[in-house]
């Protein structure tokens, strides 16, 4: 293996007439192979395993309350009249936003040509698809006769039964899948030089199997990395308007409703700003110890941590003043009815969820105007903790604070969530870890060939260096 040792760079500070290198530790591309694979090949830390054994066994305890609520009913959650909708779209809503950050970081930054996406966007896309299958298990299990879950797709049947296509859960079912295929496809396709390298590297025959299957017989050819920028630019263009087009139907399930409080045409941009804010929330509290324990901070610098607590800065300013807006056009539209629902968020019986939220989105983020918070990895690590908890208070306050309060006041009560409700909510954070973990063990967590294509590697590393006459 090459050596790395050099002087430590600032990746954090820009010299003018002088790129900051996005790579440190003086790295070729062997080194860059070395480091990515090294997890893949050899035994797993102590931590990988511990960590797994939680992980799993909050995933079977999640499995375990799936199963206890299809024999029982959903009578096992809170939801009461007339808070029909709690806990399961909640989490629903959240995952979906969580998986945000990987499309924006792979496509919309790829698109523009933003290197500095090379280190994190291969465990970004692997969060996207994580996070879309926590997601699709809650409406899944919410319909409450999981065994008729396929009276939502448009399937002849002995029943002459259509589903409604102006109802915006169906758009949620189509939107939805469209996502998970298409970041699938996207995630798949950027690793497939790096399964070839895992196969060519290979040790065990079942390893080389698995490798060489995924891996679609790759062999660095001029012509297939002419097809492979061309499939991964595609994909590229069509997973970008996924990023507005899910979570604004998302969206759209409580927009579209005559319910004050989500009778509101700021929800589509909203939940956007809200679901990058919240994905790059969580792909920072995933990365910033994986980058430590893995030893890739050669790979995901400070300079890649810096530049996406930015972007956290920006969409967390976007939903501050969206929740102003609410207010204001609430009291500028002069339905009487629209003002107290939010009055009622602010003031009312939850007034301690809508403050934890304003706090957690609005205030914390706003800490890494500060050089020395958002360049500090574990600072960095905390603000994004309170940025996730206060995104999972958003979606609670939105869903709860309106129905709890209905139109007739003989009908007003107040959602209390139920053990199987807390419960399944760790159960799906257990879910999403196990993939996770089960991904940087088995999976390059890197994508190798990209971080290469932004290192400057001198002549005589391995390239190979045509002759004079063949220039001619």
């Amino acid at each position: 293996m090459a050596s790395v040792a050099s002087e430590p760079i600032d990746t954090t500070t820009e010299v003018p007439g002088k790129r900051t290198p996005l790579v440190t530790g003086a790295h070729d591309y062997g080194s860059i192979t070395e480091a990515v694979c090294r997890l893949a090949e050899c035994k797993a830390p102590l931590s990988w395993y511990l960590a797994l054994a939680v992980s799993a066994s909050l995933m079977g305890m999640l499995f375990g309350l799936v199963g206890y609520l299809i024999i029982t009913g959903v009578g096992v959650w809170g939801n009461r009249s007339p808070v029909f909708w709690g806990w399961p779209i909640v989490n629903f809503v959240f995952w979906v936003g969580i998986g945000h950050a990987g499309t924006l970081i792979s496509a919309i930054l790829f698109l523009f040509r933003q290197d500095w996406r090379t280190g994190i966007n291969r465990a970004a896309e692997a969060m996207t698809i994580f996070a879309v299958i926590c997601a699709g298990l809650f409406p899944g299990i919410h319909i409450g006769r999981v065994w008729l879950a396929y009276w939502l797709f448009p399937i002849p049947n002995q029943m002459s039964m259509w589903p409604n296509f102006r109802s915006p859960l169906l758009w949620d079912v189509f939107a939805v899948s469209t996502y998970a295929t298409v970041s699938l496809l996207f995630w798949y396709m950027g690793m497939i030089p790096d399964l070839a390298t895992l196969r060519d590297r290979a040790k065990n025959k079942v390893a080389q199997f698995a490798y060489g299957l995924f891996s679609l017989g790759w062999n660095g050819s001029s012509r297939h990395w002419h097809r492979y920028e061309r499939a991964y630019l595609l994909l590229a263009a069509l997973a970008t308007p996924l990023v507005l087009s899910v979570h604004t139907i998302v969206s759209f399930d409580f927009a579209v409703s005559q319910l004050p409080g989500w009778h509101t045409t700021i929800f589509p941009p909203y939940f956007v700003a809200g679901a990058v804010f919240s994905g790059f929330a969580m792909v920072l509290t995933l990365m910033i110890p994986v980058r430590s324990i893995c030893g890739i901070k050669d790979l995901l610098t400070d300079r890649h941590l810096e530049n996406m607590t930015k972007v956290i800065i920006a969409t967390g300013s976007m939903v501050g003043y969206a929740y102003a807006m609410e207010f204001f056009i609430a009291w500028y539209g002069g339905n009487r009815y629209e003002t107290f629902a939010f009055i009622n968020r602010a003031f009312g019986p939850y007034a301690w969820a809508y403050w934890i939220m304003v706090t957690c989105n609005v205030i914390s983020p706003q800490l890494f105007w500060i050089k020395k918070i958002r360049t500090t990895p574990w600072m960095i690590f905390v603000v994004c903790i309170f940025v996730n908890i206060g995104m999972w208070f958003e979606r609670f306050v939105i869903t709860v604070t309106s129905l709890s309060r209905d139109f007739l006041p003989s009908s007003w009560g107040y959602f209390k969530p139920t053990i199987v409700d807390i419960l399944m909510l760790i159960g799906s954070f257990g879910l999403f870890m196990t993939l996770f973990l089960l991904f940087c063990k088995f999976l390059p967590m890197v994508a190798m060939a990209e971080v290469k294509s932004v290192v400057y590697e001198p002549p005589g590393h391995g390239d190979y260096q045509p002759k004079d006459e063949e220039l001619d």
